[in-house]
């Protein structure tokens, strides 16, 4: 009996033993062994796994993609404005035992690496890139950021500046600008309809010059639009080439001879002089 007691004891140590020893390595997950506080050259893969109690350890790392918002960095363009960027950084873990031996914290490591590339970049581009050409500005970020990380078994997928803030007046001198910009637009739009327009006038009047009937239908066709507004008083332009022949067809007036210095008028031109009434 008392056999059969202790053979169920150590059955049942034996047991604890075992089940203290399974571990369960979730799919995302891979899982490092640490034997004696050396690593294990075989990286667990997931599923049920089972070590050694006491002797080893297991350590699991996250295999997902990690999004990682980079904090707002102050800094100066070349071209000497003030701006405060920030970003976003997307890596995952490439090797599993180098991400958790070559660093200590591979998550902090990144992020510090993210923020000196960040103002990096700000200081090596104009305010234009960072406003319309952030492709480019993505792909040397990346750059930066992956040649370290590339060391500690980190793999960064992607970079991406999330926001550029300007200071206001910056902010107001870029919209004055770009309404100075859409009013020079307007004039040159309005001038070369004009000039068109002009074009176009020029031939009409070549052509009208040519055939005076023309002239008289364009006019009589004014005068059909006007009175088709009921309006109660009707203008009719007089022709100016009636002006010019009238002009030309009155003779001029001959100007007034002059008398010689020293001559008197005769007397019959002379107003009457009233006679003196006699005296009382």
């Amino acid at each position: 009996m008392i056999v059969v007691e202790v053979l169920a004891g150590v059955l049942g140590l034996g047991v604890i033993w075992v089940a203290s020893g399974l571990r369960v390595i979730r799919q995302w997950e891979r899982g490092v062994v640490l034997r004696f506080g050396q690593v294990h050259s075989s990286v667990r893969g997931p599923g049920l796994t089972r070590i050694t109690p006491i002797r080893d350890r297991l350590r699991k790392v996250n295999m997902q993609i990690v999004t990682m918002p980079v904090p707002a960095q102050d800094g100066i363009t070349r071209d000497n404005v003030t701006v405060r960027v920030d970003a976003v950084v997307y890596f995952r873990v490439h090797e599993p035992v180098t991400a958790l031996v070559a660093v200590q914290n591979y998550l902090f490591a990144v992020e510090q690496v993210a923020q000196t590339s960040l103002r990096n970049i700000i200081g090596k581009s104009d305010l234009d890139d960072l406003l319309s050409n952030r492709e480019s500005l993505n792909k040397g970020l990346e750059l930066l950021i992956d040649s370290p990380a590339l060391s500690w078994g980190i793999h960064i997928e992607r970079v991406e500046i999330k926001d550029v803030a300007l200071p206001e007046t910056m902010k107001r001198s870029m919209s004055r600008q770009a309404e100075a910009e859409r009013e020079r637009r307007a004039r040159i739009i309005t001038a070369d309809g004009e000039y068109q327009a002009s074009q176009k006038l020029s031939q009409a009047a070549q052509i009208m010059s040519a055939t005076p009937a023309a002239l008289q239908l364009r006019l009589l066709e004014t005068v059909v639009q006007v009175a088709a507004e009921k309006n109660s008083t009707l203008v009719l332009p007089f022709p100016v080439e009636l002006l010019r022949f009238l002009e030309r067809s009155t003779p001029a007036e001959p100007p007034p001879a002059e008398q010689p210095p020293g001559t008197e008028p005769p007397e019959d031109s002379l107003p009457a002089r009233r006679a003196d009434p006699p005296p009382s």
